[in-house]
């Protein structure tokens, strides 16, 4: 199996954070090859970042709505990226133990936007203007989530040992917070919203509210109708196909109930309350249904 296979096979069966982190890498690469053809062309390539970075200015954000969404996956510098999606991978490892990659989806564009929102109102209120682009602030915010859901989850970190997930994410959001003054302010004022968004997810998932859901509801509905509308219209199917369909079907629905109590649990008692038992249940049913 040859690379370009291997990458096929990941999208294909990978979880919503490994299809984050492709995307992510993609745009990169994507940018920086049409940066060098541009510039071989004697083209200004400073107008590729221009069509996906945010801007601060409401008027250059109706020209360009679209960066709203473009800005959250793009990053043209390399550490910045590197960065960027070593901590998305690691958190999110740990955000899929007791979540769904649906709702890791829904959180990453969340925080996204508010990052955007904070980014644009500073700006605003100092008037300046400048321009945003990296997935910082959505990977910031899943960084918060995650460290809300399980604070006492340890991570290793070199040189320094194991350290809760509580105080990766205090440390880490008073660097921006201390950093708001210098040269990168509105990198860091995203950050902030990103992990505000992030922090109020976390909570309301604690109180068994999903403030997803909207988001989750409106993208099922548009791939039901896309697949509705794509889909041949067939013949009905044999009776032994049909009762094989509705056993699948009643399997998947015992596996959601079960994941539903072993994540209610988790929500009620944290991660460590699993039973060995449940723990392998709930990983083999996610990987199931994911």
């Amino acid at each position: 199996m040859g690379i370009i296979d291997k990458l096929k096979y990941q999208w294909k069966t990978g979880s919503m954070l490994v299809k984050l982190v492709f995307i992510n890498i993609a745009v990169f690469i994507l940018l920086h090859l049409v940066t060098l053809i541009m510039m071989f062309a004697g083209v200004d390539a400073g107008s590729v970042l221009a069509e996906v970075e945010l801007p601060s200015s409401v008027e250059a954000l109706l020209r360009r709505p679209w960066t709203l969404v473009t800005y959250m996956f793009a990053q043209y510098d390399l550490f910045h990226i590197l960065f960027n999606m070593l901590w998305l991978y690691w958190f999110g490892v740990i955000f899929l133990l007791a979540d769904t990659s649906k709702r890791m989806l829904a959180l990453y564009i969340y925080c996204g936007l508010g990052g955007a929102l904070l980014f644009m109102a500073y700006y605003n209120a100092m008037n300046m203007y400048g321009l945003l682009i990296g997935s910082s602030a959505s990977v910031i915010g899943i960084v918060t989530a995650t460290a809300i859901r399980h604070p006492d989850y340890k991570m290793g970190l070199l040189f320094i040992g194991e350290i809760s997930l509580k105080w990766l994410a205090v440390i880490t959001i008073a660097i921006d917070m201390f950093s708001i003054g210098g040269s990168n302010a509105g990198g860091h004022v995203a950050h902030i919203g990103g992990a505000l968004t992030g922090a109020l997810y976390a909570v309301a998932q604690k109180k068994g509210v999903d403030i997803t859901r909207p988001f989750n509801a409106l993208i099922d509905g548009i791939v039901n109708l896309w697949r509705y509308i794509s889909t041949p219209r067939k013949k009905a199917a044999p009776r032994k196909q049909n009762a094989k369909k509705a056993q699948t079907t009643e399997s998947r629905v015992a596996d959601e109930s079960t994941l539903d109590e072993i994540l209610d649990k988790v929500k009620k008692s944290g991660y460590g309350a699993l039973s060995k038992e449940e723990k392998q249940k709930l990983f083999d049913i996610s990987r199931k249904i994911k």
